[in-house]
């Protein structure tokens, strides 16, 4: 059996990257995080502790299901679109220790393909 498990190394990993990077009002942060059913992104300005756009699948337009590529790709092109209506162009990507691959590089894709630049 295992001494530590998925999650305990996630939340390892997440801990040494929020030690290298933060969110300014210049350069806010894109957080992701993965649940089994469902996809959230938000981009926050740490220095100010506050929450400048935010998206995921529980708003209305997704339906039930797994949270996949598909849905992961729709919610970065919604949070690109609303964060450059909030005149942020430039963020800084916080992958929350999951691996960038498969639904997070495809969000990521996704906002960048929308104008996101990281």
């Amino acid at each position: 059996m295992a001494l530590t498990n998925r999650k305990e190394i996630r939340a390892r990993i997440h801990k040494r990257i929020r030690r290298k990077l933060s969110g300014t009002a210049e350069r806010p942060r894109l957080a992701v995080y993965f649940s089994n059913t469902n996809v959230y992104a938000q981009i926050i300005d740490d220095a100010a502790q506050k929450t400048i756009v935010s998206a995921s699948t529980k708003e209305k337009g997704y339906g039930a299901g797994k949270a996949n590529i598909e849905h992961a790709t729709k919610v970065g092109a919604l949070l690109a679109e609303r964060a450059i209506a909030k005149n942020v162009t430039e963020v800084v990507f916080d992958r929350a220790g999951f691996i960038y691959h498969g639904k997070v590089k495809a969000l990521a894709d996704a906002a960048r393909e929308k104008g996101l630049k990281f």
